[in-house]
């Protein structure tokens, strides 16, 4: 999966670079969105301010900058790959900001006011998205029912219960169909080796793992304590027992 992920960023970082390329040194403008749309009038105005160059440029920044950050997947550093899509994300977002210095006077306040609009709205939308991605669940046990709390969250009925048990490890996840996929937290719908479709509620690297067959569902969850897992496990078991 690691090394998936670096050569998909790879991949993209000399897409860039040879975009960049290509315009900057080759004079291939018509790569860049909606030139060769324009009136002639506007294209020598853009090329005299230097429009095409630095859109080149910055291209290839981007470019250079993923080709320097992928290797971080292999450090250790938890937040690497965000690391990365906040780089490229700013990059080019700010640096379509950036280009509208060298728009033409009369279409230049319109190009600022859209790309910082665009800017805010997709760092916001991001923002948002982590947010609720690293947003902590627990397992809350009543009367009749226990629920996952948070986004996927769910409640089920103790009689429905089929399996209960305290892994030491965490079955290894092969793909994620409908969740939050985060360094140091898994939630939602992922494919588990051995179990198929189950829904994650996890701290990686927080053993040990609850395991329940409840119903058509498969769930796995711990808490970042061992102590509150073990917890957990206890009254479900003790739940579940009384009654069957």
């Amino acid at each position: 999966m690691m090394w998936t992920l670096f050569f998909i960023q790879l991949g993209v970082a000399l897409i860039f670079l040879v975009l960049g390329w290509l315009i900057l040194f080759k004079k291939a403008y018509g790569l860049i969105s909606n030139f060769h749309s324009r009136p002639d009038e506007e294209k020598k105005q853009l090329i005299q301010n230097g429009y095409p160059k630095n859109t080149g440029k910055m291209l290839m920044m981007t470019g250079l900058g993923m080709l320097i950050l992928p290797p971080l997947l292999f450090t250790g550093f938890a937040y690497a790959l965000e690391v990365q899509i906040v780089f490229m994300l700013v990059i080019l977002l700010g640096g379509f900001i950036y280009l509208s210095k060298y728009e033409v006077a009369a279409k230049r306040k319109k190009s600022y006011i859209i790309s910082s609009s665009i800017f805010i709205i997709t760092i916001g939308f991001v923002g948002v998205l982590t947010y609720i991605g690293y947003q902590d669940f627990q397992l809350v046990q009543k009367a009749d029912t226990f629920e996952v709390t948070g986004v996927y969250g769910d409640e089920w009925r103790y009689e429905d219960v089929k399996r209960v048990e305290l892994l030491k490890e965490m079955p290894k996840v092969e793909v994620r169909k409908n969740g939050f996929g985060m360094p140091t937290m898994s939630k939602g719908h992922f494919i588990v080796k051995g179990y198929g479709s189950s829904l994650l509620y996890i701290h990686k690297g927080k053993a040990p793992y609850l395991y329940v067959e409840v119903g058509d569902d498969q769930l796995f969850i711990n808490a970042e304590s061992k102590t509150d897992t073990q917890k957990w496990f206890e009254q479900l078991v003790q739940k579940t027992e009384l009654n069957n």
